[in-house]
């Protein structure tokens, strides 16, 4: 059976970068498989099975490498789990690891695949197959596979099989060089079959077109090594490979990944898996003013400009107190149309907005948001005013559409909408400057140039809507309040 094409499904997306390099601008691609998977994840296969697969999930990157290095991409990012699926036992994801080797030993796999042969448990056909591609074409590949390191028992944390096992993004540059390798510091929860490294890596590379920061997906969520690059290693751009399941409101991919950029003030390259059955759809490139190129549900290829501004460039985006606006506000509207429910597992409070215009606000412990709007036309059930605030992170401010009229759906997920507004701004008192902001149209469309946030931490709409609103959100990150990773939690 043919493999599918892979031109279709290999977006490639224009990057501008502004760097005091070699280059002054660059290209960029990111590609979006639909993955070809194991028909049983939990029966072992041979060795010679599993290359088999891997075979063929390469060979469809190999298609799209090839296709975007002849459009002069310099750069192209590909999926977490795009090599050999997900939902694996420790046992039945062994056939498809490989050793990966310290990329300060500066090998080229294509060139002297024996070089380190020493190191490894058995050949490595695929980070050999990885660098051809991209020595061949010469363009950076960023991909993501597994890695397995043997232990013995002098190790307290060795797993009783022998070995490590981790989830590892690999990048190659244009000569076929392994230059960086990641392992996931934090695994989502069905990630059994992997094992977490004993701290954070924070693994950074530079190119002539900028610095780099890599991580993979559930990382994104956390401090360490997300924060970590975009702030102390002040990298240019992060290289996101990601298998995220969408969960609306406040955590589909467009929507979080956008507003992370924006909030950390970092070019973000999110290349995700596509499987409909697991909803995990949404990749893009998005800039610290906005998404340069995105998709959520459809099939696209188009250029664009994206900029990337040094970090002491006088036109950087200008730091934000995000409380100030919201702490001078001294009087607060009455809270009579108060109500609580549960969204993500936690409590919210929810404030429902029945007049076609008005200021509101809405408190939970020390957290106070507040809301001004104006709505064009009233078409359905309106947005309700929600937040959350506890002891711990995240806090959240968000004008929100619920999903029908029946108030306990204020939270459930939902993707259209009918409501335009002339204006609204929203703000907060939040106990945080990690803050991620982002307005949502119908259709989980993001809004890019319609919005903006302003020094004293309002958020604010610069038009009236061009389309109906489906949420707008100030996403806080507390994360000093965030439970102890699990490696720190063991004894």
């Amino acid at each position: 059976m043919g493999l599918p094409k892979a031109r279709a499904s290999a977006v490639l997306l224009v990057l501008s970068a502004l760097e005091v390099c070699a280059l002054n601008s660059y290209i960029a691609a990111i590609y979006k498989p639909n993955v070809v998977l194991s028909e049983d994840t939990e029966v072992p296969v041979s060795p010679e099975e599993a290359l088999m697969l891997m075979d063929k999930n390469t060979a469809i990157l190999e298609v799209a490498i090839k296709e975007s290095a002849r459009q002069g991409a310099h750069i192209i990012v590909t999926p977490e789990d795009g090599i050999y699926g997900w939902v694996f036992t420790r046992e039945t994801i062994y056939p498809y690891l490989e050793d990966i080797a310290d990329p300060r030993l500066v090998w080229i796999p294509c060139a002297d695949p024996g070089k380190v042969s020493s190191l490894l448990f058995a050949p490595s056909p695929v980070l050999e197959r990885l660098s051809c591609l991209a020595r061949n074409n010469s363009i950076y590949v960023v991909a993501n596979m597994g890695d397995k390191k043997l232990c013995n028992s002098s190790d307290p944390r060795c797993p009783s099989n022998g070995h490590y096992q981790f989830n590892t993004n690999v990048v190659f540059d244009p000569k076929g060089k392994l230059v960086a390798r990641y392992h996931k510091y934090n695994l989502f929860v069905t990630e059994n079959q992997f094992d977490y490294p004993k701290d954070p890596e924070f693994v950074a590379f530079n190119t002539s077109f900028g610095c780099f920061g890599i991580f993979t997906c559930a990382d994104i969520l956390c401090h360490d090594p997300a924060v970590v690059l975009a702030c102390r290693f002040q990298v240019d751009t992060i290289l996101f490979p990601t298998a995220w399941g969408n969960t609306l409101p406040l955590l589909s991919a467009v929507r979080f990944h956008s507003a992370w950029a924006m909030g950390m003030g970092v070019n973000f390259l999110s290349a995700n898996t596509r499987n409909s059955t697991l909803d995990m759809t949404g990749s893009g490139i998005y800039a610290p003013d906005g998404p340069r190129a995105y998709y959520y549900n459809t099939e696209t290829e188009n250029g664009t400009e994206l900029s990337s501004r040094p970090r002491l460039s006088p036109d950087y985006l200008a730091a934000v107190n995000w409380k100030l606006y919201a702490s001078s506000i001294e009087q607060l509207p009455s809270n009579d149309r108060y109500f609580s429910g549960v969204a993500y597992h936690d409590l919210f409070s929810f404030m429902e907005l029945t007049e076609p215009e008005g200021s509101h606000a809405i408190c939970q412990q020390d957290l106070c948001c507040h809301l001004s709007y104006k709505m064009l036309l009233i078409v359905e059930s309106l947005a309700v005013f929600c937040l959350y605030v506890s002891s711990s992170s995240p806090q959240v401010c968000t004008l929100l559409k619920y999903k029908s009229t029946d108030l306990n759906t204020c939270g459930q997920p939902v993707e259209t909408a009918q409501t335009k507004f002339e204006m609204f701004s929203l703000s907060g008192t939040f106990g945080t400057n990690y803050i991620f902001p982002e307005v949502l149209y119908s259709g989980v469309e993001l809004a890019p140039g319609e919005f903006e946030v302003l020094p004293d931490g309002c958020l604010i709409s610069r038009m009236s809507t061009l389309k109906p609103v489906l949420s707008v959100i100030l996403f806080g990150r507390w994360y000093e309040k965030d439970p102890p990773h699990i490696q720190e939690a063991s004894p």
